[in-house]
């Protein structure tokens, strides 16, 4: 299989934002003086949810998001549009960070994010929000014998901390195939609770729905400093007796550039497949898709028939470099196509679309939510790449703990949860690509040898990262 050469368009905040730019909603520039209940800085998903839930909670709330670009700018406009089940960091550290509640907390976690699919799908019907949405699972391939005894490892790991047996299933081969017809795979993993999502139609959805119930959101709308109760914009200022920080990988400027940095993620979208290229590949179940390999991929069947895969390319620019509009290497896009053409031989794929964009991570790798009622001001960031779900879990989290209803989601072990910083430059930018260079080499070993254990580069790189569970 040789891919098209063609040049696909490239960055312009990615497919699905740029597929809806001539239907965006916009929002004015915020300029002036205001006085609010409750300010959130980020018009992404986390806060969207957060202010859908505080008007929930206190309907008469004076509630506005300032979003310093454009809704849905960053991850929420441009993710792989998978709404599953999979917690926001590692759950054996929650485990040991939980103040007690050891194990069983760290399950209230996962069955929290499980029912979060629901809720979310739940959520859209009642609000009349069509976002492409489609409940049918995820299925994990195994490339080969080490990765399928990663696959082994990880369901006895989901058991372990609160997964059913049928939300967590093995398959071999067969069964894979019948579902997807990937030629390398030698088994794989079938997750109950995952969603395929459009990720633009979302945020979108989210923001139509938030000024009817009559949040204020503004774009362009930069807040440069959070002093208190006070915000300042470059034209104006905003005092707020709550204040949400909700920027994920584009936090750094508020909440310390090591406490969570941006790491890249890379995607680009085929052109539409023809009749016969889907009768070879199948995936009518139209599950999510991704592997266990080191430098995994992750992706979906569109509702109008293509393939948006997702990987990681450049994984991270000195000083936290967040990428601009999401424009990708021509060897980031070939590669993820070369990843297709394995899966699927015989099949000419074509990019139509590439693009980038980064997701927050904190040193461990682990998400939190902090609300701190002295000073008034709260942040749920740091979802390491697993956060359409977890920012609606993290924002409904924020709006209980800001406005004192205490629920089950209050007393989750990533509430107050904190990593240790991340190391200075140059010893972040070394690290994060060493890291990524390991898990590369792994996977070449692993293929190359037909391993049937993981490769040693690899358990290195994951316990660097503090990967390893």
């Amino acid at each position: 299989m040789k891919a098209l050469a063609a040049t696909p368009r490239n960055g312009e905040l990615g497919f699905w934002m740029a597929g809806l730019a001539a239907q965006r909603p916009t929002y004015p520039c915020f300029t002036g003086q205001d006085s609010l209940d409750l300010a959130i800085i980020g018009g992404g998903f986390t806060g969207l949810w957060a202010a859908y839930f505080a008007k929930k909670i206190e309907p008469s709330l004076s509630v506005a998001v300032f979003e310093a670009e454009q809704v849905g700018y960053g991850a929420s406009g441009r993710n792989g549009g998978w709404l599953s089940a999979m917690p926001a960091g590692n759950r054996a550290k929650f485990a040991r960070a939980s103040g007690g509640g050891g194990i069983e907390a760290s399950r209230a976690l996962q069955q929290e994010f499980v029912r979060g699919v629901d809720a979310v799908l739940d959520i859209l019907k009642a609000e009349g929000i069509d976002a492409d949405q489609h409940k049918a699972g995820a299925l994990v391939a195994a490339h080969t014998e080490a990765g399928l005894s990663r696959l082994v490892a990880r369901r006895e790991a989901d058991l372990k901390y609160g997964l059913a047996d049928d939300e967590s299933q093995l398959i071999d081969r067969d069964e894979f195939q019948s579902q997807i017809n990937i030629s390398t795979v030698h088994g794989g993993l079938f997750y109950k609770h995952c969603a395929r999502i459009h990720p633009a139609k979302l945020v979108y959805g989210l923001a139509n729905t938030l000024t009817s119930m009559g949040v204020q959101i503004y774009e362009g709308s930069r807040i440069e400093r959070v002093e208190g109760k006070s915000l300042t914009l470059a034209n104006g200022r905003v005092t707020t007796a709550k204040t949400f920080i909700c920027t994920e990988g584009y936090s750094g400027p508020l909440l310390g550039k090591r406490t969570v940095i941006p790491i890249n993620s890379s995607m680009i979208v085929t052109k539409p497949l023809s009749d016969e290229a889907w009768q070879q590949i199948g995936w009518n179940g139209l599950q999510c898709l991704n592997d266990s390999a080191h430098t995994f991929i992750y992706a979906q069947r569109t509702a109008d028939g293509r393939i948006a895969m997702g990987g990681r390319g450049v994984p991270y620019s000195y000083a936290s470099g967040t990428g601009g509009d999401g424009s990708t290497p021509r060897s980031t896009i070939d590669l993820i196509l070369h990843k297709l053409g394995t899966f699927f031989p015989g099949i000419r794929f074509e990019a139509e679309h590439a693009w980038s964009g980064v997701l927050g991570v904190t040193r461990d790798w682990n998400g939190g939510v902090h609300w701190d009622p002295a000073s008034g001001i709260g942040a749920s960031a740091g979802y390491a790449g697993h956060g359409v779900t977890a920012a609606y879990v993290g924002g409904r989290t924020l709006a209980e703990l800001a406005f004192e209803r205490h629920t089950e989601r209050t007393r989750l072990p990533w509430v107050g949860y904190r990593a240790r910083k991340w190391e200075p430059e140059p010893i972040r930018w070394l690290g994060v690509h060493a890291m990524y260079r390991l898990f590369g080499l792994a996977d070449q070993w692993e293929e190359h040898r037909e391993s049937t254990t993981t490769s040693l580069l690899a358990r290195f790189g994951g316990r660097l990262a503090g990967l390893h569970e």
